[in-house]
């Protein structure tokens, strides 16, 4: 990457890795119905690029949307994250939005659409 790509970048150091889900088996979140969901909102991706140099690069690429999240996205940011937690010559990560812009947020067709966090819940 070049120092003109961190004008919308994040840097942040990948010591002190801790371990987290987002997703828990304590209130009967099934992993992969959730993955089902999201990817039913297809759109732009998370790409990931690991340097040699021990610095990774985290890029937000949907610039159509001003690199809103879709919901394909979220399973890819997940993916992304835990080969990053499990890259052992990892020592920074640089996040990135494509296009000059960061994120603006969650794309809101989803939501549109009738996805709403309540969906993840299991029926009661």
């Amino acid at each position: 990457f070049r120092k003109s790509d961190l004008k919308s970048a994040a840097v942040l150091p990948t010591s002190g890795r801790r371990r987290c889900c987002l997703y828990s088996s304590s209130q009967a979140f099934n992993q992969e119905e959730i993955r089902q969901k999201l990817r039913a909102f297809p759109g732009g991706s998370v790409d990931l690029l690991k340097q040699d140099s021990g610095v990774a690069v985290l890029t937000i690429n949907n610039p159509a949307r001003m690199n809103a999240f879709s919901g394909s996205m979220m399973v890819d940011l997940e993916e992304k994250v835990s080969q990053l937690e499990n890259w052992t010559e990892g020592k920074s990560l640089v996040v990135r939005g494509a296009a000059e812009t960061f994120c603006s947020g969650s794309d809101l067709n989803a939501v549109r659409n009738g996805l709403s966090p309540g969906s993840f819940l299991p029926d009661s």
